[in-house]
């Protein structure tokens, strides 16, 4: 089979051909195919695989290419962890922000529509040619914001178009491990979007076990969200919150850490990824040596202004544990393998989450089989929980529209009506602060 990654140049590439590695079946990944529009990193990320395979007879070949229908010719599977606008560009998505007193963050808030704005168009070509070149293969998304961008996917490809995200599959392991169980044995009542979701309960051997979770401070203290959102305030949810919803629930100290730091999330990873491309091709021999430093580097220091202190760090637990590439390796096996697995997807709604567009994607357990993923029954969103979800989804929405018809009204009105956002007028701002500073925000609209 083969699998063709977009995006290839990537830091994280390396993660899913580890897990292709691991990956000992008879039918599995044979040919991988990484294209980037960056022949640089292309050719940095090839150096680490070639090393990585090493010493693994049978590994999966590693063609480079800048040429996309070449690379998705004969495509199985297709991992898209694309970037438009590079790390630069996720500068000025927290910049702009941040400048007016507003949550600067890749993902949430202003920064997320930016970075939609300019994505949402280059992914749905993506998927058109994925369309006219590999019609039958899946295409597996992680490009981010991962679930506008799916759904934006979807309009082209339908429900051969998954979502994947590592956030809610850390918080279920953490919530396991709290109470000394295998997170492997125990079932995640969890819903939401993709970033903006809540696990409600946590079933083990037919009982639900998270309220004893949510009940023990000390317990609590022990994992990451307790710490982010204290135990008082998730007694109060009588549900987890995924770690973004701390940028909702605790807007101004996220504002006020973000800016009283040195340098933003994306331009400590701009500066270290331009160390790290730089010292492969001065020293190409020891780029996975390399690339396995800057790794243990990145994970740390995640989420780092959600942090309480400085030295305060990730649960080792949760560097070395995996995430996205274990999710993307299971899907890829329960659909050519027919390998029946659970795990949380960003899918199609349906009639899942009341209260949610139908074709809206959200984030979900599913089982996921030969014929995709199938979400399975939860409980409906509730209160401000839905409240949220659903203002949040109009955005989504509003700006997949405006990509796609090129409308600067449209971004104008969901900059606007962004929870994170508090006037019509900063919006305005905010419009002609992002089409100044990136230059494929402007073009979208010329």
């Amino acid at each position: 089979m083969k699998l063709a990654i977009l995006g290839g140049g990537g830091f994280r590439v390396p993660l899913v051909y580890s897990a292709l590695l691991r990956d000992t079946s008879d039918r599995r990944i044979e040919s991988v195919w990484l294209h980037d529009v960056a022949q640089d990193r292309l050719s940095a990320i090839g150096l680490v695989l070639s090393q990585m395979a090493a010493g693994h007879p049978g590994a999966p070949r590693v063609t480079t290419t800048t040429d996309l229908d070449e690379a998705l010719n004969g495509a199985d599977f297709v991992f898209s962890a694309i970037r438009v606008g590079g790390l630069a560009g996720r500068t000025s998505d927290e910049r702009v922000a941040l400048d007016l007193g507003l949550l600067g963050q890749e993902t949430t808030g202003p920064g997320g529509v930016a970075y939609g704005l300019r994505t949402v168009p280059v992914a749905v070509q993506v998927a058109e040619r994925v369309a006219a070149v590999s019609p039958g293969a899946w295409v597996i998304n992680f490009t981010n914001p991962a679930g506008m961008i799916t759904e934006a996917m979807q309009q082209v490809l339908g429900d051969r178009v998954v979502g994947i995200c590592d956030s809610p599959i850390g918080l279920g392991r953490r919530a396991a491990r709290a109470l000394g169980h295998d997170p492997r044995r125990t079932s995640p009542d969890y819903l939401g979007l993709n970033h903006l979701g809540w696990l409600r309960g946590l079933s083990h051997e037919g009982a639900d076990v998270l309220p004893q979770l949510i009940a023990d401070d000390a317990l609590l203290g022990t994992i990451e969200e307790g710490r982010l959102f204290g135990a008082e305030w998730i007694q109060s949810l009588g549900a987890i919150p995924n770690e973004y919803l701390y940028y909702y629930y605790f807007t101004r100290d996220a504002v006020r850490s973000i800016k009283g730091s040195a340098a933003t999330r994306g331009e400590f990873l701009l500066d270290q990824q331009r160390r790290f491309y730089d010292a492969v091709i001065g020293s190409p021999q020891s780029a996975y040596q390399e690339w396995q430093r800057v790794r243990r580097e990145r994970d740390a220091t995640y989420m780092r202004e959600s942090r309480h202190s400085d030295d305060e760090r990730r649960d080792a637990a949760d560097v070395e544990g995996g995430g996205y590439e274990g999710v993307a390796l299971a899907i890829m096996a329960a659909i050519a393998r027919n390998e029946r697995s659970a795990m949380i997807l960003n899918v199609r709604n349906g009639c899942t989450a009341p209260g949610l567009p139908r074709e809206a994607v959200i984030e979900v357990p599913c089982m996921v089989d030969a014929d995709g993923p199938h979400p399975l029954a939860t409980r409906p969103l509730l209160g401000h929980q839905l409240g949220l979800a659903q203002q949040v989804k109009a955005v989504e929405q509003l700006t997949i529209q405006a990509a796609r018809t090129r409308s600067p009204r449209l971004a104008l009105e969901a900059f606007a009506l962004h929870p994170l956002v508090d006037s019509v007028s900063t919006a305005h701002v905010l419009l002609d602060g992002y089409r100044q500073r990136i230059p494929d925000v402007d073009a979208l609209f010329r």
